[in-house]
């Protein structure tokens, strides 16, 4: 016997009867059978004036600069940072536990944003920010200062370039800022408009970009670093208070218990330990622990372990999953993803190591570091700004994600080059070569991702996406320097032999190289502060293949892409626990 029922038996809604949501099948034999999905019939987007839309766009913005301001404007302070704490290791953990914090927390930022609404996360973000920098600015140990940076980079998550900014961070453009800033840009507008909005944001990373390195040198040379953390304080109040005041994305009202129940803690557990163990193994390997030492070894084995639990919890244990497996059966999905990952691992090392190349090697000061980076972060900015321009114009993603990645891997590639001979005009074009290649992928394998999932899944795909990307990035600032400072032991019968003394030598080795840059000024002879330079020179070098080979992989791998066409209409997100995605078999 089969008895269909719906939720108006008449088909003509009354004042009193809801319409027809969903339509079941009931047999003797079987459960009920969904034959329409709930349809979300709440009506069209709030009509909101040009006043409060200009009014939430500065805000999000605002999250953005600062999150990128705050990213850029350490990497030329962090030798004078790491000497002022007596800490070598701070050069590698310093930008590592932020992006450690960042690529852990972005998932389950827009897993709260989804629960409790986007403007209540934004708001919760912006605070801690604001918190962690007070803590960062008064810091006395280097201890300290990384559990700071931890709590930035759980913070700045929400935006996913923060990164990208962040370490010299559409997307470690970016875990909360970043990552919710795109989630409420594509809440508010179409598929096809939002490209130009996002692409928009690009106006905030070239400010902080170029603002950034030449603040941090600012700060660090003529009054103190701990003003590249209180510089953070004004700009997050006036954000705050805009957000607070003009954001009316929906709000679920969720009761807290309900939605500390909906989250998903095992896959959140599982995600810290897949990225803090498997990141300490690899820093340890080769630099502070041999790579067959037992402590090496059972990070990584535990790290890759944790993998499979949190691949299990996804698929069994978690009622509302933290990354949904379903995204993950499209090929063009796992092309862009594959995209996102040697993007942020490439990208990220140029910005981060660059710096280093400038002041070991070209004997640059720290402000002058931060010039001479602004190549590649200004372009990465202005190209984000044409990406989001042409795919607003033209519908067209696949085509710039290939440019991209070409562009990237001939820029990577030609890093190689650099040594302590090498021109000014040789380095600023190879930045620029990289810059463009690297500002065509923050936004357009991103689109790529949102282009093929529903609404309801933005936010999910869009944090996943992100917490692939920024995944990359912690990895790959932590495998830069192994590669790095690895190259630096290898050197030592070479410093040895140009006649530096055994205490230098030590200071150039085992783990110690990058936080001892302005030891290289003070050695008087100059065939010893050549042998020096190339020392560094040849390790950054090695470096460079290693990111050369890793860009061709992601080159290979955009080749999978799809294009689909990019939706004119918008329809509103509404979120809460009852519009969240299911796991398949719940």
């Amino acid at each position: 016997m089969v008895d269909i029922t719906t939720r108006d038996e008449a088909f003509e809604p009354a004042d009193d009867i809801e319409p027809m949501r969903s339509l079941s099948i009931h047999t003797d034999q079987s459960k009920p059978v969904a034959l329409l999905q709930p349809l979300d019939m709440d009506g069209p987007p709030p009509v909101r004036t040009k006043l409060r839309m200009a009014a939430i766009l500065i805000a999000l913005y605002l999250a953005l600069f600062i999150a990128a301001l705050d990213a850029t404007i350490i990497a030329t302070s962090i030798p004078t940072i790491t000497a002022n704490l007596h800490s070598a290791s701070g050069y590698f953990w310093i930008g590592a536990a932020y992006l450690l914090a960042n690529a852990a927390a972005a998932p389950v930022w827009a897993k709260c944003s989804d629960i409790w609404g986007r403007k209540p996360a934004l708001l919760a973000a912006v605070a801690l920010f604001a918190a962690a920098s007070i803590m960062a600015a008064l810091s006395s140990s280097m201890r300290m200062l990384i559990a700071a940076r931890a709590l930035q980079g759980t913070a700045v998550s929400c935006s996913s370039k923060a990164y990208r900014n962040l370490v010299v961070a559409d997307d470690a453009k970016g875990g909360g800022l970043i990552q919710l800033v795109n989630i409420t840009v594509s809440d508010l507008f179409s598929m096809r408009s939002r490209t130009l909005y996002l692409g928009l944001v690009e106006v905030m990373w070239a400010l902080a970009g170029g603002l950034g390195p030449i603040l941090g040198g600012l700060f660090t040379q003529y009054v103190s670093w701990r003003w590249c953390f209180w510089v953070n304080i004004p700009v997050t109040g006036v954000t705050f208070g805009l957000l607070l005041l003009f954001l009316d994305v929906h709000n679920p009202k969720t009761k807290l218990s309900s939605g500390l129940k909906a989250i998903d803690w095992f896959g959140t557990v599982s995600i810290l330990a897949v990225t803090l163990l498997l990141l300490l193994g690899l820093d340890f390997g080769g630099a502070t622990f041999p790579w067959s030492s037992p402590k090496v070894i059972c990070l990584i084995v535990f790290g890759t372990l944790m993998i499979g639990f949190f691949i299990f919890s996804e698929k069994r244990l978690a009622k509302y999953p933290l990354m949904p497996l379903a995204m993950f059966k499209n090929r063009s999905n796992n092309a862009a993803f594959i995209v996102g990952f040697t993007h942020g691992m490439t990208f990220i090392v140029a910005e981060y190591y660059l710096p280093l190349y400038f002041q070991a090697v070209k004997g640059a000061s720290p402000l002058r570091s931060g010039v001479l980076i602004l190549p590649i972060t200004v372009s990465e900015a202005l190209i984000g700004i044409v990406t989001g321009v042409a795919i607003h114009q033209t519908g067209r993603y696949r085509e710039l994600t290939w440019l991209g990645m070409v562009l990237l891997t001939i820029g990577t590639g030609l890093y190689i080059h650099l040594d302590r001979t090498s021109a000014l005009a040789e380095f600023v074009s190879f930045e620029l070569i990289g810059g463009i290649g690297a500002g065509f992928l923050f936004e357009s394998p991103l689109i790529a991702i949102q282009a093929m999932v529903s609404q309801a899944d933005t936010a999910s795909a869009t944090a996943t996406f992100a917490f692939i990307r920024n995944i990359a990035m912690s990895t790959s600032i932590v495998v830069g320097g192994v590669v790095f400072q690895n190259g630096m032991n290898t050197k030592i019968p070479s410093l040895k032999a140009a006649g530096l003394n055994v205490t230098l030598v030590e200071k150039f080795s085992n783990g110690d190289a990058a936080a001892n840059v302005e030891l290289i000024k003070t050695i008087e002879i100059v065939a010893q502060r050549q042998a020096v330079q190339d020392a560094f020179a040849w390790s950054l070098r090695n470096m460079w293949i290693v990111f050369t080979v890793i860009s061709a992989i992601g080159l290979a791998g955009s080749l999978m892409m799809k294009h689909r066409e990019l939706e004119t209409e918008h329809t509103e997100t509404r979120t809460g626990i009852e519009k969240m995605t299911r796991r398949e078999d719940a």
